[in-house]
């Protein structure tokens, strides 16, 4: 096994350089890393379902899409991943989690830390989680990955993953709420997650027979980056690759509640219904024309709202209340 060492906090980059590490190489492969302020979803979840679109949107924290299933993490620079790629021979036992996050329990257990498994993936310390976790098999080769709570914004972390008062109907896979501690309470003699890194990086050199540590190649980063460009970062796949789903909210509005449902398969808005006494018929065909078709995503849907917010006006509405509606 070899660490490599992806020398980035950017997510997309860092979410893209799994899936060329995965697919590109050969060797088992350890990497521990941190990604600046983010959210991850997993790969057959809900985007909508899943974060607080509007808070996300205004506190310009991006969300993306990874590799593996599972559910939705928040990420920042409090919080520490690590992934670990091997190749397997027992398709049986491809995916183990047990196996997996073993030396990151025994590595707790020098701290004093019993930790064990909260729920079928997660690690947690006296029911509370510290650390989420997932799996993606690729060929012969499985990526085991996950977080481990160190010194995370733990407000905006809820922030970030909480969804509004919205109703979605789907089959995607659901994150499970739980309640979550920062190992910094529970081992407040480590006050740098540099050092808390430098301490699991040693501790799994030796747990884990590593003597080899690697950069990505020159042309290894451009395909990360081509990757990065090509789907990492954009909206059809970080929005647009959630299950066909239906989504109803209602907010009071001029005296009254006006509900919206939206019809959504691939990402696009494919029927609409707006009920409200209030908003002319004109209006309400106006808002139609403009957002079906169109991709169920903050950025796309601001710059469409903005559009027609003349025509809003009129009625006494505005875009700022539509968006607030559509997400």
């Amino acid at each position: 096994m070899i660490y490599l060492d992806k020398q980035n906090t950017n997510p997309f980059y860092n979410i893209a350089a799994e899936e060329i590490a995965l697919k590109s190489r050969n060797e088992d492969i350890l990497m521990l890393w941190v990604n600046d302020t983010s959210v991850v979803v997993g790969k057959h979840q809900n985007t909508i379902a899943e974060v607080n679109q509007r808070y996300i949107w205004e506190n310009n924290v991006p969300v993306i899409r990874r590799l593996s299933g599972g559910g939705t993490v928040f990420h920042d620079s409090g919080n520490l991943n690590y992934s670990i790629i091997t190749n397997v021979e027992n398709k049986e036992r491809t995916i183990d989690f047990p196996k997996f996050t073993d030396p990151i329990i025994k590595f707790l257990d020098n701290f004093g830390i019993n930790a064990t498994f909260h729920g079928k993936t997660n690690l947690g310390v006296n029911g509370k989680k510290i650390s989420g976790n997932a799996a993606h098999i690729f060929k012969n080769r499985v990526l085991h990955h996950g977080t481990l709570l160190f010194n995370c914004d733990l407000e905006k972390l809820e922030l970030s993953i909480k969804p509004n008062e919205i109703e979605v109907t789907d089959k995607s896979i659901k994150s499970v709420r739980s309640n979550i501690i920062n190992l910094t309470d529970l081992i407040p003699n480590i006050k740098s997650i540099d050092n808390f890194r430098e301490q699991l990086k040693h501790f799994l050199f030796e747990y884990l027979n590593i003597n080899n540590s690697k950069l990505f190649s020159s042309e290894e980063i451009k395909q990360i980056k081509q990757l990065v460009d090509n789907k990492y970062s954009k909206p059809e796949w970080n929005y647009g690759y959630s299950p066909t789903y239906q989504y109803n909210k209602t907010i009071f509005y001029d005296g009254e509640d006006v509900s919206l449902w939206l019809d959504v398969k691939k990402g696009i808005i494919v029927d609409l219904r707006l009920i409200s006494s209030n908003i002319p018929e004109e209006i309400i065909n106006l808002i139609k024309n403009s957002i079906i078709n169109e991709l169920h995503y903050p950025v796309t849907m601001n710059k469409i709202l903005k559009k027609i917010d003349k025509s809003l006006n009129t009625t006494g509405m505005d875009s700022s209340f539509l968006f607030n509606l559509i997400f």
